[in-house]
């Protein structure tokens, strides 16, 4: 079971742990010891999340969220196999916290009259400028 915060939590049948060989740190163990980290988190069938939060996860998951509707993280930063789960599941659970907190809606605003007369006033000093960049007749 995978604590979110006191509230959630995600089921073990939720999560998929695999290991395999990683690149990286390691020295000649790397080519022995499978301790790159691959966490499946069944986010579409999860019970736990309500479906706003689902479709706030897509979103952020970007690349990592699977056509059958399943997040993916990878972790093969360290050379131990129990530090790289962790990590991985601390980056779930991040993730997760994060798809929770719901965006405040934009209140649309009207630009201030100074803001309007300053913006003007911009542009065309900007004109001015461009104007007198014409070609200048010769002395006579």
């Amino acid at each position: 079971m995978l604590n979110i915060d006191k509230d959630i939590a995600l089921q073990d049948w939720e999560l998929t742990e695999s290991f395999m060989r990683a690149s990286g740190p390691g020295g000649q163990n790397v080519n022995k010891v499978s301790s790159a980290v691959e966490l499946r988190f069944e986010a579409a069938r999860s019970p736990s999340l309500p479906q706003p939060v689902k479709a706030r996860l897509k979103r952020l998951a970007g690349r990592r969220w699977t056509t059958e509707g399943a997040v993916v993280i990878q972790c093969d930063e360290t050379r131990s196999q129990a530090r790289n789960r962790e990590i991985a599941r601390e980056r779930l659970a991040e993730l997760v916290r994060k798809a929770f907190v719901a965006p405040k809606r934009r209140i649309p605003t009207r630009p201030t009259l100074g803001s309007k007369k300053r913006r003007l006033k911009a542009k065309k000093a900007r004109g001015e400028v461009k104007s007198l960049r014409g070609k200048v007749d010769p002395p006579e």
